[in-house]
């Protein structure tokens, strides 16, 4: 996701999150309503629900600090760690050497790539395909620089403030196509695009996801820590599978 500092699109939605005793440490946490099923907003509840939702309340509890949960659109959330406005972040954040630069980062917790969606009955395979197409891709996001970087004809790459938008615009033939993240857009063609859109290709510019942090955090040890017990119990496996389905070997 986003590599490019804009400023925040929206404004916060602040939840108070509990994770441990009433003496520890309250941290500001910021995600991405936007990503599913890493992170979404329950319609009738109001909360924020998704993998990444549940891997962050988990590692609140083990590494001991409660946290307050706010949201914003994704190309705001490095820059909101650069400034100390929030304490960390956790959206589907690839782990860059250029983000590596301004935020420390958790030892990775999602192994994902890039994918192309197309509407069913797409005569397009993979990238070369794409050439002098119209693609939507997410602003600022690793995806949008992907395209920007391999395609010649890249005059078409339409970045959206949303997947929502791109998603929409691919249904509504407005683009010919959507490049992003892959399993953000497998879980849409599972769903609400199923039987109208399907991905195509390889899995392109394999990516690791991390927890952002600000800048020499004290919590990234501990983080990690509770991260590393997560998978030796089995309780990350049970939070992937809930969410993916069966989780390949080796993760």
């Amino acid at each position: 996701m986003s590599t490019k500092w804009l400023k925040t699109l929206g404004a916060s939605l602040a939840l108070t999150v509990a994770a441990g005793t009433a003496s520890a440490e309250n941290l500001k946490v910021v995600t991405d309503p936007s990503f599913v099923p890493f992170e979404m907003m329950d319609q009738e509840t109001g909360e924020m629900i998704g993998f990444d939702m549940e891997i962050i309340a988990e590692v609140a509890k083990r590494a001991g600090f409660e946290y307050d949960l706010q949201t914003m659109d994704f190309n705001g959330i490095i820059p909101a760690l650069q400034t100390g406005n929030v304490d960390i972040a956790i959206a589907g954040i690839t782990i860059t050497e250029e983000r590596e630069q301004i935020v420390d980062f958790s030892d990775p917790y999602y192994d994902s790539g890039l994918r192309i969606l197309v509407r069913e009955g797409s005569d397009m395979e993979e990238l070369s395909d794409l050439e002098g197409k119209k693609v939507g891709t997410k602003i600022g996001s690793t995806s949008y620089d992907y395209l920007m970087a391999n395609l010649e004809a890249d005059d078409g790459v339409t970045p959206y403030p949303g997947s929502s938008d791109m998603y929409m615009a691919l249904m509504s033939r407005a683009i010919d196509a959507v490049f992003y993240d892959a399993p953000n857009v497998g879980y849409f063609a599972r769903t609400k695009g199923e039987g109208k859109v399907t991905t195509v290709g390889p899995l392109y510019e394999g990516q690791q996801y991390g927890i952002a942090l600000v800048e020499g955090s004290e919590w990234v040890d501990e983080v990690n820590a509770a991260l590393a017990s997560m998978k030796e119990d089995g309780t990350y496996k049970s939070i992937y599978e809930k969410w993916f389905g069966p989780m390949p070997e080796g993760m």
